[in-house]
């Protein structure tokens, strides 16, 4: 799994690198077929967004996450893929089963 990460407004820092790989990670060991995941962090104003194009199964996935904390951010938004990715997971199990 290749990640992109940018940040825009302000810089990254160390622990908030490894906080995002650690995060994404784990998506990548639960869902073995992420290609690749360009995460765009930024600030407008007082809220924290987090944002990420996710290629997975030949399918491009889209989520934005926005919180009072970069981390929570990051957080809600590794969720909101898993879940997408659980829904895509789903669809194609169950197209297999109306085949047979």
């Amino acid at each position: 799994m290749q990640l992109n990460l940018v940040g825009k407004n302000f810089p990254i820092t160390p622990a908030l690198k490894s906080h995002a790989e650690e995060k994404l990670e784990a998506l990548n060991e639960r869902y073995s077929h992420v290609k690749n995941i360009h995460l765009v962090l930024h600030i407008e104003h007082l809220d924290h967004y987090a944002e990420a194009t996710l290629h997975f199964h030949g399918s491009e996935l889209h989520a934005t996450a926005k919180a009072n904390d970069m981390y929570l951010a990051i957080d809600q938004l590794s969720d909101k893929l898993s879940g997408q990715m659980q829904k895509l997971k789903d669809k194609a199990i169950d197209s297999q089963r109306q085949s047979t």
